[in-house]
């Protein structure tokens, strides 16, 4: 009989760790599960936050068609928008929203891309988003700026002299603009580029 109880006891004790070791091990794996569920959770919120700082669409209203009041020299409140959009590429309907135009105050001066001469150019945005996009023109004024001298400064100016080269001039300045702010923003929202004034000698 001793001998059995011998043989019983390792026996025993080695289903008792095999029975540790399993549990031992399931409560390590839940807990980095649970972890890794925490930290990928804040994470993901972490990234949705940023969407709330993007600027949105602001809509039409009646008041918006009055023309301000004569001897009004102080700048208007920047505009709040309501729709939120995916991202900055939304096909924007100009009869729903209402537009905002930034005149970038001084004019851009470069030599043309043969030499031949110069080029200056003042330059206006437009937006149809709140004033969060005009906040980014301000913030991101000197590489705007240096993106514009640099498209400039590449222009042909017998193709500028046509109203064709002078609309694509317009769309490679809005995508330049735009691609610099999304970089360092993360949202373009720029309309169009409209020309204030426009000087090849």
């Amino acid at each position: 009989m001793s001998k059995d109880k011998v043989e019983e006891t390792p026996k025993k004790k080695g289903k008792l760790k095999k029975l540790l070791f399993i549990t031992i091990g399931a409560v390590v794996l839940i807990g980095a599960g649970a972890g890794a569920g925490i930290y990928f959770g804040a994470l993901s919120a972490h990234e949705a936050k940023p969407a709330d700082h993007y600027p949105k669409l602001v809509l039409r209203s009646e008041d918006s068609d009055a023309a301000p009041a004569e001897g009004e020299d102080e700048p208007a409140a920047p505009k709040v928008g309501t729709v939120s959009v995916p991202n900055d590429k939304y096909k924007v309907d100009p009869r729903k929203y209402e537009i905002t135009y930034y005149p970038i105050t001084d004019a851009f001066t470069t030599n043309l891309a043969d030499g031949s001469g110069f080029l200056q150019v003042g330059i206006s945005l437009s937006t149809f988003y709140d004033g969060k996009v005009i906040n980014n023109i301000k913030r991101q004024a000197v590489p705007i700026r240096s993106v514009v001298l640099m498209v400039l400064a590449e222009q042909d100016p017998a193709l500028l002299s046509t109203s064709q080269g002078k609309q694509r001039l317009q769309r490679q300045l809005t995508g330049a603009i735009n691609d610099l702010l999304r970089e360092k923003e993360g949202f373009g929202g720029i309309d169009n580029v409209y020309f204030t004034s426009l000087v090849i000698q």
